[in-house]
């Protein structure tokens, strides 16, 4: 590897020195100051990824109040799924296979997803979508970026952009579930040529489509800025307040076919098993407050700086009502004993008592410290790149009992947990492209990452853990764009990424961090009316930690290394302007994921599986939105997606497989613009599942070893769970513009 980067910077510098002779010319960037700070993290077609763009205009026909993976649900390779079943509330994404805790997120270049689950979660920032200027999605590893590494994807936001008018924006909208969503905007506009203050505040309610999956979301969104020729500076608060009812639990066969919006959430029994109500505080409520600053500074014509500055406060917890039947004769836990809530056992008479019905709450407080830079250098043929990023991530993680019927002494909120995470990273990166002639092109990414962690305290249960590990990644990258002519180009890249195991894998065992080796080929064409891209990959992965099937008691998937695994596929992606009132977006991703050596214990044997498919990894996905715009004003858009069968764990168990699913989506979109107070009305419509199809986007698979029924036999067991979706509903939408 360092011949190969030596060679190819000394073919870099000896074109240089050709350069008076070559045809290439010097051109001086037209990078805009908003885009400084991401320059290094965003890619375009002169380099080798397939990525897709999105704008503000994209996402406002179809932003009356779902989560952002939602709004991404029509990109190449996505799946999404919402646990409460109508897109507001907790809802995931995974990106070729790969789910949230692998899709690495940036906001304005600084890392989104949680240090130590690695978990991206929208329900904390409602709304968000309203303050998105844009967004880029590069899939597979892509180009080095800040934060924890992209197995699936990367995602990479640029919030508001500054306003040179004043505005003010006032939106609505009412939906199915009793959905609400208020949003006010403003905007200053530039005072005095240089300053603009502008915000957003708003607010989300919603009953969901299971039982009980309510949402009450509050979020909000200020950004002070200054900006003359070569400067942009941009103080940005923003943050949210969410309460939703617990939905992450599923349910199982027979509940789906007979009774798809229970929510087990919260039961209360009697002391026979008789079903008395629910718990009306089994929510989970959490907070979280960013704080950035970005400077961002051409220093000529050639070189920009970026420097960026981050502080996100979080906090919060979930409340649970542990009902002493359900658990002792359903869940088999051991939430009500007392040696699990730090209590002493008494005696009554002849009678031991150490089990109770008790209401815990577990919190998070948390504290994520970020600062990154990136220079940036575009001269003649040769783009150079810069960056890195240093984060500080402390957690504290604790129990607290709040009732119990038997306490035995115990006092209102006693821990009976509390343990502390820590978690420091140091990044560098340095990029460089260089356009050798007319054709074609060559890049070299060498990216290093150093990662400590360390938690240590006690654990529910209670459990000790004592969790000290260091990594050290190397992450290079090179590949290379032939152009034909202005039209097609041929791209082919290699990247290198390496991910460190979250707290989670921790406590399920001795997890080792995983490696992937990603190639991708691709093909991309750009006309006059229409855009094409081909693009096929190959993923090898070295102890991939997959998704298992199971879920922990907080709805999070568990893993497990696995030896080697793949991920095999081709992904189509077209843009096409028909006429001047149609256009046609459609994608399609084959993919075969596979296993190449898994074992698993069945009937207290070990058996070597040999290659099986890779749980939550459809063969198929595809996407298609066909618009008609009969006129400016008018905008009618039929979206559709189609996910193919996939397993939920990774033994090839049929009772672990999801069925395929085929939806449509009807947005349409009518602009008025009277000569009165409004400079602008917006009337949205959303018609989601338009034809009422009953699916499930997202479920769990478990298995367990019952040698109790057969004294001597040991007898595996397959379980199952399952999300269901809504079948028809609607979301109908107002935005004032003043």
């Amino acid at each position: 590897m360092k011949t190969i980067c030596l060679g190819f910077f000394a073919i870099i510098l000896f074109n240089q020195s050709l350069a008076q002779t070559t045809t290439v010319q010097d051109t001086i960037p037209t990078i805009a100051l908003e885009e400084v700070k991401i320059a290094g993290l965003r890619v375009d077609e002169s380099q080798p990824f397939a990525y897709t763009n999105i704008d503000k205009e994209e996402l406002a026909p179809r932003n009356l109040g779902q989560d952002l993976p939602i709004m991404l649900n029509y990109l190449p390779g996505v799946v999404t799924t919402s646990d409460a079943g109508a897109g507001i509330g907790y809802t995931g994404i995974r990106v070729r296979g790969s789910d949230a805790t692998r899709v690495n997120v940036t906001i304005n270049g600084i890392p989104y997803n949680d240090s130590e689950t690695q978990g991206v979660y929208w329900v904390d920032l409602p709304d968000f979508t309203s303050s998105v200027s844009s967004l880029q999605m590069q899939r597979g590893v892509g180009t080095s970026t800040n934060g924890s590494g992209a197995f699936g994807a990367s995602i990479n936001l640029l919030t508001d952009e500054v306003s040179e008018n004043a505005l003010a924006e006032i939106a609505n909208s009412v939906g199915s579930f009793n959905s609400l969503k208020h949003t006010l905007m403003f905007s200053t506009g530039l005072l005095n040529d240089h300053f603009e203050i502008s915000g957003r505040l708003s607010k989300i309610t919603s009953d969901g489509y299971i039982d009980r999956a309510t949402s009450d979301l509050d979020s909000y969104f200020l950004q002070a800025a200054y900006q003359d020729e070569n400067t942009l500076i941009k103080a940005i608060i923003f943050g949210g307040h969410e309460i939703t009812y617990q939905s992450w639990w599923g349910i199982d066969a027979t509940t789906l076919n007979s009774n798809r919006t229970y929510n087990p959430a919260g039961e209360i029994y009697d002391d026979n098993g008789n079903l008395e109500g629910f718990y009306d505080r089994q929510v989970d409520e959490y907070l979280q407050d960013h704080y950035q600053f970005h400077w961002n500074q051409k220093l000529n014509a050639y070189t920009s700086l970026s420097l960026g500055l981050n502080y996100t406060y979080g906090r919060g917890a979930y409340e649970e009502y542990k009902d002493l039947w359900f658990e002792q004769n359903i869940n088999f836990s051991s939430e009500n004993n007392f040696s699990y809530l730090g209590l002493v056992p008494y005696t009554v008479g002849d009678t031991t008592i150490d089990t109770t019905e008790n209401i815990i709450k577990k919190w998070l407080d948390n504290d994520y410290y970020v600062a990154t830079f990136s220079l940036n250098s575009q001269k003649g043929s040769t783009a150079l790149n810069f960056g890195g990023m240093f984060s500080s991530y402390i957690g504290d993680h604790y129990g607290e009992l709040i009732f119990a019927e038997n306490a035995a002494g115990g006092l209102p909120r006693d821990r009976f947990y509390e343990n502390q995470g820590k978690k420091t990273e140091v990044s560098l990166y340095a990029k460089v492209n260089h356009q050798f002639d007319d054709r074609f092109s060559g890049y070299l990414d060498l990216q290093y990452r150093s990662i400590s962690y360390t938690a240590k305290g006690t654990v529910k249960g209670p459990a000790p853990i004592n969790i000290d590990q260091d990594y050290n990644f190397f992450n290079p990258k090179a590949g290379m764009v032939y152009t034909f002519n202005p039209n097609n180009k041929l791209y082919l890249s290699f990247a290198r990424a390496h991910r460190e195991p979250i707290r989670d894998d921790f406590e399920q065992g001795n997890p080792k961090p995983e490696e992937l080796n990603d190639f991708e080929l691709g093909w991309r064409f750009t006309g006059e009316k229409s855009t094409f891209l081909a693009n096929l990959y190959y993923m090898d992965y070295t102890n991939q930690l997959v998704l298992t099937g199971a879920i922990n008691d907080v709805g999070a998937p568990i893993r497990e290394n696995v030896g080697k695994s793949s991920r095999l596929g081709i992904e189509l992606e077209g843009n096409f302007i028909l006429s001047s009132r149609w256009t046609w977006q459609p994608n399609l991703t084959l993919s075969s994921n596979r296993n190449l050596d898994y074992y698993f214990e069945r009937d207290g044997q070990l058996t070597d599986l040999g290659n099986t498919q890779l749980s939550f990894s459809p063969a198929v996905v595809a996407g298609n939105i066909i618009a008609y715009q009969p006129s400016t004003d008018w905008r009618l858009a039929l979206l559709t997606k189609h996910v193919g069968e996939q397993y939920m764990g990774n033994i090839d168990a049929d009772s672990s497989k999801l069925d395929a699913y085929t939806t449509s989506d009807l947005n349409i979109s009518y602009r008025i613009q009277p000569n009165s107070l409004f400079k602008e009305i917006n009337l949205s419509l959303l018609v989601n599942n338009l034809f009422d199809v009953q699916y499930v986007s997202n479920g769990y698979f478990y298995t367990y070893d019952d040698d109790y029924s057969v004294p001597g036999v040991i007898t595996t067991i397959e379980g199952a769970g399952y999300f269901p979706q809504a079948g028809t509903n609607f979301l109908l939408g107002v935005n004032f513009r003043f």
